[in-house]
């Protein structure tokens, strides 16, 4: 008997919508993370994909993260969970392409990190975000502590961190932890509308951003500069690219670019 794959994927225009789909948690193994890192692999590669949405099946859970019923079975805390980190993206740091979390319900733990590792987050209002790692005698080490700690203020970091207690949509909101929160109904409808509204800048200079943030991310804006300055892949072939001259003619011309990414 042939069992779906826990990891669906669709294009919706150049946006690649990836579905974490495992009942009940929609918790994340080894194998799931394999697939998932897969999938974010389709979007890296694919030249006419240019923003991915990762969410979750149903409204309970975005996930649970990891998949404590494999951790007892036997699977460790150090499972080869493929080359982008568990959950196929928490350290997958070339993507290099933006990526929207459509968080539809409970992201817990891996869950939450599979979360904060998107460049932009749609939460549903009814969702839940928490770290519960320290009261499971577990870490979480696969980007909660790094990331949370850069994104709230130390106190309240520090608290979810410890203590696993959950943080709601409203407050995650106020933090500017996620850009929207939406009501369930529309969540995907958000995540895919704020996807394409970054689909339709230019990809090559989205791709130089997010290169640029990467490689500067905790350095100081003179350290910031020396970097940038020192040579980039995306960042050096931007000023001298087609769609650099695309962009000012559709401007005066008063049309839509037709980027070439390149």
């Amino acid at each position: 008997m042939n069992h779906p794959s826990p990891v669906r994927m669709e294009t919706v225009g150049n946006v690649l919508i990836v579905t974490l789909d495992r009942p009940k948690a929609n918790a994340i193994d080894a194998h799931t993370s394999h697939l998932l890192y897969q999938a974010f692999l389709t979007l890296k590669v694919e030249p006419d994909l240019r923003v991915g949405v990762v969410t979750g099946a149903g409204s309970r859970f975005f996930s649970a993260g990891w998949d404590l019923k494999a951790a007892v079975a036997g699977e460790p805390v150090d499972a080869d969970w493929g080359p982008g980190g568990f959950a196929g993206l928490t350290e997958f740091f070339d993507i290099d392409k933006p990526v929207v979390a459509a968080v539809n319900g409970l992201a817990l733990g891996g869950g939450l990190e599979l979360a904060l590792a998107a460049d932009c987050v749609v939460m549903a209002d009814h969702a839940e975000l928490a770290l519960p790692e320290a009261t499971l005698g577990l870490l979480a080490d696969s980007g909660g502590i790094l990331r949370l700690r850069d994104r709230l203020p130390r106190a309240i970091a520090v608290e979810m961190i410890l203590t696993g207690r959950r943080m709601g949509a409203a407050e995650a909101g106020r933090w500017g932890l996620v850009n929207q929160v939406v009501e369930s109904a529309i969540l995907l409808e958000s995540a895919i509308e704020l996807a394409q509204r970054i689909a339709d800048s230019a990809p090559l200079p989205v791709r130089a951003s997010l290169e640029l943030l990467r490689e500067t991310e905790g350095k100081s804006v003179r350290e910031g500069f020396k970097i940038m300055r020192g040579g980039l892949h995306f960042y050096d072939r931007v000023s001298a690219s087609a769609d650099a001259h695309e962009g000012p003619l559709a401007f005066v011309e008063q049309r839509k670019p037709n980027w070439k990414g390149r």
